[in-house]
């Protein structure tokens, strides 16, 4: 299943992510990516909303169908971080994990890894990163 977690940490605010992005569904506000934070069925505000059903969950990533959406701006409104917005033709885009490709875009050009497909390669990341400072200072001790 995909996801899409950020380090904001790492994010030197480059913009790639967000020029690369075919839905324009990803802004970087100081320092943080902001975008889709795919809802659990249960808890997605704009599948609740949506009148014609038009927003479901395929592989971990809540996805609008365009040619079901009517543009009532329902799930727009009720997104909770603003990740909905109507095209130039009315209908409701937003990020869908680039569900045709093996990851999305804005992971695939982050120069800084500030964007992972993963928490479990966020963590992973993370652990790493944690044994390498552990023999660092092993080293240091031993002298």
């Amino acid at each position: 299943m995909k996801e899409l977690v950020s380090r904001p940490e790492l994010c030197d605010e480059c913009g790639k992510c967000e020029r690369i992005c075919p839905k324009n569904a990803i802004r970087v506000i100081s320092g943080v990516p902001v975008f889709c934070l795919h809802c659990a069925e249960d808890r997605a505000p704009c599948m609740t909303v949506c009148p014609e059903d038009a927003i479901e969950k395929i592989d971990g990533a809540v996805v609008i169908h365009e040619d079901d959406c009517i543009g009532c701006g329902l799930c727009r409104d009720a997104c909770p971080v603003g990740a909905i917005n109507l095209n130039e033709y009315g209908i409701a885009t937003k990020c869908d994990l680039c569900i045709e490709l093996d990851e999305p875009l804005c992971v695939s050009v982050c120069p800084k890894d500030a964007l992972k497909v993963s928490s479990e390669d966020m963590l992973s990341d993370k652990r790493d990163h944690i044994a390498k400072e552990l023999e660092r200072v092993k080293m240091i001790m031993k002298y």
